[in-house]
């Protein structure tokens, strides 16, 4: 039995701007359930019952969300210097006294189906056990990666450009044996391509390469079903789109809660789960597989798609369209034929025939007509700078995304790709062709030309 873990929750988030800047990684939801909280729960049913969570950036988020999930047996560690989750793990060590442990990067979404499997493959002849996930169209480059053979790591790669088609996934078992190796990090990665240049940050990564090379035993285990570091805002789009649909997946009849309402004329063409006091009305239809909170209304004519999550006390009503594999947060407001697809985090309000796409975040008020466009002329992917780096990612790089606490006014547009920094504000009629920084308020000019006129302009 393997009953204590550590999470690595330190990180400043910059890549996933512009949410990190305002939430810290390891609270982000996914689902509406914040990622940390999801890894505890999965590992509280293998029987992990004592954790240690290391914490720095908005830690108190971090500390919310786990006490949150009434974790009795939890210790808080903060690593002052950001220097990398290796150092991190270091701290925590000296907490933690148990042998074997989980160890988990707090950014990272998998399964319960790949825990499992990462656990039932520890044997005590493992030195260490780490997850990994076999990659498909993700570039080598962009991830720290794996040689897998015979159910073992073979090698270990970071940022390579030719690589084995494996990843690592921040996901780990470690023995007593791999704590020495934790302690003997040299602080930076080490096995590069040649010309690479890597920062002076300690991943745990570099612990699993000395392991290997020292020729102990590192088993790698092949994540089951879904898996995503949500390193940048597309991942968190695309870890959310994932689990709506893994989460309806199992809904095979309607699971509906005490004191929930369906009208006799509402359409719907697959089963639901539906929270209590929750309410569909007259006109609405809904495509199946959706999961909708507690204290919810659906009503007059929402037009609601495929494996979609709708949180608690929200109001999706009078004609609005809500697309597949959405995740709508708690008290959010949907109205009025507006259209939308992707997430809105807790307390989004969208109003009157606005048309968006993309990730919206908490307590962001969107005004009349604001659109987002999602295709370009050109029908070419949006390429994104992230701290200096250019990349066009694989997906929901033409998305939008909308910082928290922001606003809009009537007719806004925000072009392909666009990001909105937390805490501002795009003017009426204001047209966002690039990303907009925090705390800005942007304003259209109009340039007006006066003449006179009246009925002599018509002859009179």
């Amino acid at each position: 039995m393997i009953d204590s873990a550590v999470i690595l929750a330190a990180g400043r988030g910059e890549r996933i701007w512009p949410y990190g800047e305002t939430k810290a990684k390891a609270a982000l939801p996914v689902g509406n359930v914040p990622i940390i909280a999801h890894q505890i729960r999965c590992l509280r049913s293998l029987g992990v019952r004592k954790f240690a969570i290391v914490t720095n950036h908005l830690e108190q988020q971090v500390k919310s969300a786990v006490l949150n999930e009434r974790v009795d047996d939890a210790v808080f560690i903060t690593q002052t210097d950001l220097n990398g989750p290796a150092c991190g793990l270091m701290l925590a060590l000296e907490e933690l006294k148990d042998d074997p442990f989980y160890v988990l990067y707090g950014d990272v979404v998998a399964t319960i189906e790949s825990y499992k499997a990462l656990h039932d493959a520890w044997r005590p002849k493992l030195d260490a056990a780490t997850l990994v996930h076999k990659m498909s169209q993700e570039e080598p480059s962009d991830w720290f990666c794996a040689g897998v053979a015979d159910g073992q790591a073979r090698s270990v790669s970071s940022h390579s450009r030719s690589s084995p088609p494996h990843r690592l996934c921040g996901v780990a078992i470690l023995s007593g044996k791999a704590r020495e190796y934790v302690r003997a990090h040299p602080g930076m990665t080490t096995r590069l391509d040649v010309g690479a240049m890597p920062p002076m940050e300690a991943d745990l990564s570099q612990t699993l390469q000395d392991m290997v090379d020292s020729g102990e035993t590192v088993g790698a285990v092949e994540t089951r079903d879904l898996f995503i570091d949500v390193d940048k805002p597309w991942h968190l789009l695309e870890a959310n789109q994932e689990m709506a649909e893994y989460h309806n997946r199992g809904l095979r009849r309607n699971e509906i809660a005490d004191g929930a309402e369906i009208s006799e004329k509402a359409e719907i063409h697959g089963p639901i789960r539906i929270g209590p006091q929750s309410r569909i009305g007259s006109g609405v239809i809904i495509e199946g597989n959706v999961t909708i909170g507690s204290h919810t209304t659906l009503t007059k004519g929402a037009l609601v798609g495929r494996s979609i999550i709708i949180g608690n006390g929200a109001k999706i009503r009078e004609y609005c369209k809500l697309g597949s594999r959405s995740v709508v947060g708690n008290d959010c407001i949907i109205s009025h034929c507006a259209e939308f697809e992707g997430v809105l985090m807790n307390g989004v309000y969208l109003y009157h025939y606005c048309k968006l796409s993309g990730v919206i975040g908490t307590a962001t008020d969107i005004g009349t007509g604001t659109v987002t466009a999602y295709v370009r002329f050109d029908e070419m992917p949006v390429t994104h700078t992230v701290r200096g780096r250019k990349e066009a990612p694989r997906v929901g790089g033409n998305e939008t995304y909308i910082g928290e606490y922001c606003r809009t006014g009537v007719n806004a547009i925000m072009m392909p790709g666009t990001k909105v920094g937390p805490y501002s504000i795009l003017g009426p009629g204001t047209i966002a062709s690039k990303d907009i920084p925090s705390r800005t308020l942007v304003l259209a000019k109009q340039e007006q030309i006066t003449k006179e006129w009246g009925p002599e302009r018509y002859g009179w």
